[in-house]
């Protein structure tokens, strides 16, 4: 599978950017996962609108 990265538990993650919502600033924002580096970091997603499938 193309564009597919299995990371494991104890293996560095794989570079990435995202756009997100920057609730201090209340907009969106970019962020890429080296801006993280050095920092506990949880990343979590979730659906937009919690539609059940």
């Amino acid at each position: 599978m193309e564009g597919t990265c299995i990371t494991k538990v104890g293996q560095m993650a794989p570079e990435f950017k995202a756009s997100g919502y920057d609730a201090k600033k209340k907009n969106f924002a970019d962020y890429a996962l080296s801006d993280f580096r050095g920092k506990y970091t949880l990343l979590f997603f979730y659906p937009g609108d919690f539609t059940y499938v």
